[in-house]
């Protein structure tokens, strides 16, 4: 496991510059064999379109880079062959939920979903529909993200300038505060309410975590390190 690090930013600077990627179009036929077994394990996998960084730099607090273009199965085998392309990172914006009383709230992935049981804040990988006049929105990304899964969106909550990236190996994990004035277990109630009423969610749960004594193994590092950062750097 990559040792995580903890950069506070004051913002993301990534434009949109579209070009091939290598790996994807030399693994084509292994990433088409592998997603088609992805599929069979679960069938609702979609084969969307995704934005990978291929350059980046981080500086005065500042993150820059240049997103491509690439389908999710390539960045999928890419991440499940351990990452053979150590010229890209995967950046994805995170939607750090916060409660008036303090408590964050996670999502739980649905079994269907490719992280099926997986606990995070609600996120998604940046796409197409993230490109604005040559640039990459990540903080619009993040809203967009919140508001599908959660039926949350910036009337409910208040989003906090700035960033804290987690740099976990391969993927650079942007998380955004988002600041509710209404305490947790209500918070939680109105998200359930809207999970309910999903056709298919891609949440089965929402938890509520206070401090260390609420992390879970299911948590990716990046997602325990944020916390851990919020909490003043315990390490339990």
């Amino acid at each position: 496991m990559p040792q995580v690090s903890i950069v506070p930013l004051a913002r993301a600077d990534l434009s949109f510059a579209p070009r091939r990627w290598p790996f994807a179009d030399e693994r084509r036929a292994d990433i088409d064999a592998h997603f088609a077994q992805l599929r069979r394990d679960k069938p609702d996998l979609w084969n969307g379109r995704v934005l990978l960084l291929y350059e980046h730099t981080i500086a005065d607090s500042v993150l820059s880079g240049t997103c491509l273009e690439t389908d999710f199965a390539s960045m999928m085998s890419w991440h499940h062959w351990g990452w053979p392309d150590a010229t890209m990172r995967s950046c994805f914006g995170q939607a750090a939920l916060q409660a008036a009383d303090g408590a964050f709230l996670l999502a739980v992935m649905a079994s269907h979903t490719m992280n099926g049981g997986r606990v995070y804040f609600p996120s998604g990988t940046p796409d197409p529909r993230d490109i604005v006049d040559g640039r990459v929105d990540l903080a619009g990304s993040v809203v967009r993200e919140l508001a599908e899964e959660t039926g949350l969106t910036v009337a409910d909550v208040t989003p906090e300038p700035g960033w804290q990236a987690a740099l976990s190996g391969a993927r650079i994990a942007m998380f955004k505060r988002m600041r509710a004035d209404t305490p947790a277990d209500a918070l939680r109630a109105r998200i359930l309410a809207h999970i309910a009423a999903e056709p298919q969610p891609e949440l089965a749960d929402i938890r509520i975590v206070r401090g260390p004594d609420d992390l879970d193994p299911m948590m990716p590092d990046f997602v325990a390190a944020f916390l851990r950062h919020a909490w003043g750097g315990v390490h339990a």
